[in-house]
């Protein structure tokens, strides 16, 4: 009897959780083991910077799975231990405690850390980072106390913990050295609307304004601004972005570049190594394009599409992106990938905050974004998923019906 081959997962966030469950559902009777960094089994990260943060959702509902399901479905699931080296010559994963794992196949799915500031007092206690469930429970306490609230970079996190924040009732500064928030995802046209959103709700945004120092007795007093000004504050939360948790594969071979470098079947290099989540820099085939995307349903069908791929029965991986952000009682949706070089093409009412924005380039729709319009985004996906021929008098009239367009 063939002996049975051991598949290992190393990350257990949603990349690898979706993994894991996809190699059993699809009949692999192997050995299955996965390793996380964090305490806690596979959980979704979005939920943090909103309703675990304001602790308007029970921690239980976050997990992907209940904690039995792994010993029910023999999945060896290693917390609290990360991968501290690979061994690709012997197909061996080494752990940070001395420990080594044998693998017949590899998925790396170790996402991403959070970017941390290298200015003085940036280790004062009150001074925050938000990517993990433990980091979230700490400022869920903290921002329950707190009346003053800075919060350095303006992407989604930076912007999403704002909304939080100041739902929450404390006043809140938010710092941003580029001219306007979120303008890497949404380019200026939009990230400028948003901008208007949080001042509206009472934010006092400072575009164009970094930080050169925290300072504190003991923890967090005030923040003094690339520009020389003093905020006080209760507390700071950085969000200036994530970088791919690539440290430890230097010298295996893999060929690394902004992530793990992989083809459109999330195959690395390196034979019976793959990757997945946000740690992957994926060949879009479609797109014709290198793409590495921290969103939250790209970590969940990259890592399907990993674990078919190990099983010898994937596709490539070609998906229309989408990704969300709840802010205040705004639900933002896009599909697709743009650039800020992009036209803008909107649809609807801007100033009632219901509307929708194409983004086009040389005449061919590159994605939608929808600020509560969640039926028309459906309808822009379709559109994206099957490129017809569209003009942005169409795009842009309410009385052109979008899933007509899109069933031509």
């Amino acid at each position: 009897m063939a002996k049975a081959e051991t598949y290992v997962v190393v990350g257990a966030g949603l990349a690898g959780g979706r993994a894991v469950e996809t190699l059993r559902q699809e009949g692999f009777d192997g050995r299955v083991v996965l390793i996380g960094s964090e305490p806690d089994r596979p959980y979704e990260r979005p939920p943090l910077s909103k309703d675990v943060l304001r602790n308007e959702r029970p921690i239980e509902k976050i997990f992907l799975r209940p904690a039995e399901y792994y010993d029910e479905e023999q999945i060896e699931l290693r917390t609290g231990q990360t991968a501290s080296r690979l061994d690709t010559r012997n197909r061996d994963l080494i752990l940070n405690l001395g420990q080594s794992i044998h693998y017949d196949k590899l998925l790396i799915a170790t996402g991403a850390a959070a970017r941390r500031v290298n200015v003085p007092g940036a280790d004062l206690p009150g001074v925050h980072y938000l990517r993990t469930l433990a980091e979230a429970r700490e400022l869920g306490r903290a921002l329950g106390k707190a009346r003053r609230v800075v919060v350095v970079g303006a992407g989604f996190i930076g912007a999403e913990v704002a909304a939080s924040a100041r739902l929450l009732g404390a006043d809140v500064t938010v710092l941003e050295l580029l001219p306007v928030p979120l303008q890497r995802a949404l380019g200026d046209t939009v990230g400028k609307i948003y901008g208007e959103i949080h001042r509206e709700r009472g934010v006092d945004l400072r575009l164009g304004e970094g930080i050169s120092e925290f300072r504190g007795q003991g923890r967090i007093e005030e923040v003094v601004t690339s520009s020389g000004n003093h905020i006080a504050c209760d507390l700071a939360v950085v969000g200036i972005g994530v970088q791919p948790d690539v440290g430890w594969l230097e010298g295996s071979g893999i060929t690394l570049a902004n992530g793990i470098v992989v083809d459109e079947h999330c195959a690395t290099n390196l034979p019976n190594v793959y990757a997945a989540g946000d740690v992957a820099n994926w060949w879009h085939p479609t797109l014709e394009e290198r793409l590495r995307v921290e969103h939250y349903e790209n970590a969940q069908n990259q890592g399907v599409a990993a674990a078919k791929t190990m099983l010898g029965k994937g596709d490539a991986y070609a998906p229309v992106l989408y990704f969300w952000s709840d802010q205040y009682d705004l639900t933002l949706q896009y599909v697709g990938h743009a650039s800020g070089q992009d036209d803008v093409v909107f649809r609807g009412d801007v100033a009632s905050r219901r509307f929708l924005a194409f983004y086009l380039r040389d005449g061919r729709l590159r994605a939608a974004l929808g600020v509560n319009r969640p039926k028309d985004i459906s309808a822009a996906r379709r559109l994206l998923r099957n490129p017809v021929s569209v003009s942005p008098t169409d795009l842009a009239d309410e009385q052109v019906d979008l899933r007509k367009l899109a069933a031509r």
